[in-house]
């Protein structure tokens, strides 16, 4: 585990860095080297503050579920173990050991995958309002964090960052990635929630929504990439003293969102800085999405 807040990576000598929202990643020219940095950040906005080992958490968790996972889809993952990564990669052992995966090379397809068991977030709001998410309609009467009986599959835009995600429907995504394609994603979506959802409720957790992502790799084969079932991906709910109607104690980084709307974070005039207490809680719920899946 890495002691040190890492916010952002600089290792000109892997070439340049493209940098996402949580992840720094460098073309190894077969392969690609993905950072999991310590940045956070919530409403489609990266927060100036890093968390401790959130990095670390989110390339063990997701490494867990890549494996737990591997027999319903392929995904991009070859190694994290930093002693299989190639040489130019030895002189950063101690930025990217435990933080880090080489992966395969793969064309992103251009929508983030959904699937819900359970209301809340974007998908509570869209109800709330329509009595649908995504397009599909559901009974009348669920409460904010209700169970849906069969999990829905909403994808939504990839929006650049900064800008807002937004829900589509179904038939939405099969204009934008061809019908086929579309249908299988959403099966394969669906059967690696379910799969999670068995995996969680042994260990007490209730996963209430997830987010996947998808590409094409160089062999033309659909496989699952960036990350998988983690803290920043998912609503990860105790068990214990679930009860619909109200929002859930979580393992995730809601807590951060729910920081965020208390102060009205939007009406400021720039992007606030999270106090020490919020940070230090947050690296707390992090660890504890880590032990309760992968340290168990």
């Amino acid at each position: 585990m890495n002691k040190k807040v890492i916010i952002e990576t600089n290792f000109k000598e892997l070439g340049p860095v493209k940098r996402g929202k949580v992840r720094d990643v460098y073309d190894l020219g077969k392969n690609l080297l993905i950072v999991s940095s310590d940045r956070i950040s919530a409403f489609d906005v990266i927060l100036p503050n890093g968390i401790p080992n959130k990095g670390f958490v989110l390339n063990q968790v997701s490494r867990f579920w890549f494996d737990k996972t591997s027999d319903i889809i392929s995904n991009h993952l070859i190694t994290t173990d930093f002693n299989e990564f190639p040489e130019v990669c030895k002189p950063y052992r101690e930025t990217l050991e435990g933080r880090s995966m080489l992966v395969k090379k793969a064309r992103p397809l251009p929508v983030e995958c959904i699937v819900r068991g359970y209301l809340s977030g974007s998908g509570l709001k869209e109800y709330q309002k329509t009595g649908m998410v995504s397009g599909i309609r559901l009974p009348e009467g669920l409460l904010e964090s209700s169970r849906i009986e069969q999990p829905i599959f909403t994808p939504s835009t990839k929006a650049e960052i900064g800008e807002h995600d937004e829900n589509i429907t179904f038939e939405k995504m099969q204009e934008v990635i061809g019908p086929e394609l579309a249908l299988k994603v959403k099966d394969i979506s669906i059967n690696i929630y379910k799969r999670a959802v068995e995996v969680a409720l042994t260990k007490g957790i209730i996963i209430a929504d997830t987010k996947f992502e998808f590409g094409m790799d160089e062999g033309g084969r659909l496989i699952l990439i960036d990350e998988a079932l983690t803290p920043d991906s998912s609503r990860f709910w105790p068990l214990e003293g679930y009860a619909p109607g109200r929002g859930q104690e979580s393992y995730d980084k809601q807590f951060v969102r729910d920081y965020l709307l208390s102060i009205n974070w939007e009406t400021l005039p720039k992007v606030p800085e999270l106090p020490e207490e919020v940070v230090r809680k947050t690296s707390d719920i992090y660890m504890k999405a880590y032990n309760l899946f992968v340290n168990q």
